[in-house]
This record gives structure tokens, C-alpha cells and sequence, in this order.
């Protein structure tokens, strides 16, 4: 069974019968379940408690937050709590709700300017994102978008498909390609700006440290390839801050486009895009 597939099956196996298929937390933040009732009017929301343990993960990383911690910065008892969320998996999910927000309008959409300006624009909002709240790519994926704001999300991302020329499965799977290589990139620059900002030093001494110590364990026989690039002058400058995200969306944009060229010539129409193969 496929990615897809398997999201489905989630989706269908983890809900309530008969229902959305969601958590009661979740079915609350779209609207579709009343807020606890029962007992004395509480001080306590469920706004509250996503807020409190956003301020946690923002300060102090994912791993700090817990049910117990939550509570104790509320100033309430722990099983409190559970009458607003069941468990640390769905407050989970409402802090990426909360951080992710709506999705900005993309300009591209309105001047119809293709599907790869709007992409584009779509992935660099995510990353955006992303790169303000690093705590929640350490929130373990368990299922397709499914609270409001990560479905408003995705509805955009295939909204700048939208004309593109391929089927429902090839949207879902750019979908997946593109926020995928957003994510990975977000994390990756993340830890590595939180290694260089733990050594007190700045990024340019970091990396003329790494090429030094590469220099003495670099053996010309057995690492050509890497000697060839130690040899590179400037090779170890830093780039500029999002060279990264921009080279790695332009490549993975290439790929798409020759993607919707290839369906355009199936259908002996052209490509939608704005040069060569849609590109």
C-alpha cells in the first residue's frame, strides 16, 4: 500500500464511528463539537491550553512539552486537561494548527501566472513558517492534513496545480515532493544554525574549523572527489541565507515541469507552465 493509501487508512481506523473520523479535540477546531460544558463554568479553554504549550515548544523544544508541564504553567491540575484534549498526540496537532495559521493569498493565483510561480510562492509561505516555528518538525507525521488551517494548506497547494494537466494522484504526490523538500530543508538549516549558534562562534568560523579538520582527513586516492572540491576556492564561504531553499525548489520545480510537459505531449496540448515543458 502506497503513502496515499495508507493516509486513508489512518484517517478511516483512528476517528469515531460514524463520524469525521477525528478526535473530539479536532472535530472541536472546525466547529463541529460543542466546547466542555459540564460541571462549574471553567477558567480553562481549550485556546488556552494550545497556547500555553506553544510557548513551551517555542522556548524550549517540542520534548518540553508534556500534559503535566502544560498544566503546571496554567496554574490547573493535569487531568484538567483531559476534558479538553485526550491526549499528547492531539495537542500536538492543535500546536500545528495553531502555528501553521491560514495560509497567506498567493499572489500568482490572482494574476494567474502559472502553476510554478504559484508553487513556488506556496513553498516559500510554508518554509516561512517553518523556519519560525522549528519545533514543529519534530511532530511526528501520522496522517494527512486534517485540522483546518493544514487543510486550507494543502487546498492551496493544489489550487496552484490547478490547470497544470495532471491527474489527482500526480497533484497529491507534487504536493508531497514539494512540502517534503521544504521540510527536510527547514530542519536541516535549523540544526545546523542551532550547532553553530551553541558554539558561540560565528558560521565563518565554523566552517573554516570543518575545513581545516577535512583538509588532514581528506586522502587524495581515496576521496578524488572531495579533494577536487577542498581545492575549490571559496567552496566553504557561506551562501546566502535562503540559497539553499532556493536552488533545491528550483531543481525540484524543474522535475515537475517535466513532468507536465511530458502529460502535455500524451495529450498533444500544450503545457501550462512559462518556458520549455512547462517549466
Amino acid at each position: 500500500m502506497g503513502v496515499k493509501g495508507r493516509w486513508v487508512q489512518v484517517t478511516q481506523e483512528n476517528g469515531s464511528p460514524g463520524g469525521t473520523g477525528l478526535p473530539a479535540s479536532i472535530e472541536a477546531a472546525w466547529g463541529l463539537r460543542a466546547r466542555p460544558v459540564k460541571g462549574p463554568k471553567p477558567g480553562l479553554s481549550l485556546g488556552r491550553i494550545v497556547d500555553a504549550a506553544v510557548a513551551v515548544a517555542a522556548a524550549e523544544g517540542l520534548g518540553g512539552v508534556s500534559m503535566g508541564r502544560v498544566a503546571k504553567d496554567l496554574g490547573v491540575s493535569t487531568m484538567s486537561l483531559y476534558r479538553y484534549v485526550a491526549a499528547k498526540d492531539e495537542l500536538y496537532v492543535l500546536m500545528q494548527e495553531a502555528a501553521l495559521g491560514p495560509p497567506p493569498p498567493l499572489p500568482a493565483l490572482e494574476e494567474k501566472a502559472g502553476w510554478r510561480k504559484a508553487l513556488s510562492q506556496w513553498a516559500r509561505a510554508q518554509s516561512r513558517v517553518f523556519h519560525a516555528n522549528l519545533w514543529m518538525l519534530r511532530i511526528p507525521i501520522a496522517g494527512p492534513p486534517a485540522s483546518p488551517n493544514s487543510v486550507a494548506w494543502w487546498e492551496q497547494g493544489l489550487q496552484a496545480l490547478a490547470g497544470a494537466g495532471l491527474d489527482a494522484g500526480e497533484e497529491i504526490s507534487v504536493i508531497l515532493l514539494v512540502s517534503g523538500f521544504v521540510r527536510n530543508e527547514a530542519l536541516l538549516m535549523g540544526d545546523l544554525a542551532a550547532a553553530v549558534e551553541s558554539r558561540g562562534v560565528s558560521a565563518e568560523e565554523v566552517m573554516d574549523g570543518y575545513a581545516r579538520t577535512l583538509g588532514r582527513l581528506v586522502d587524495p586516492v581515496r576521496h578524488p572527489a572531495l579533494s577536487r572540491l577542498m581545492a575549490t576556492e571559496g567552496v566553504w564561504a557561506p551562501d546566502e541565507p535562503d540559497h539553499e531553499l532556493t536552488f533545491g525548489l528550483e531543481r525540484v520545480l524543474d522535475g515537475v515541469g517535466v513532468l507536465i510537459g511530458s502529460r502535455a505531449r500524451e495529450r498533444g496540448t500544450e503545457a501550462s507552465g512559462t518556458g520549455p515543458d512547462g517549466v
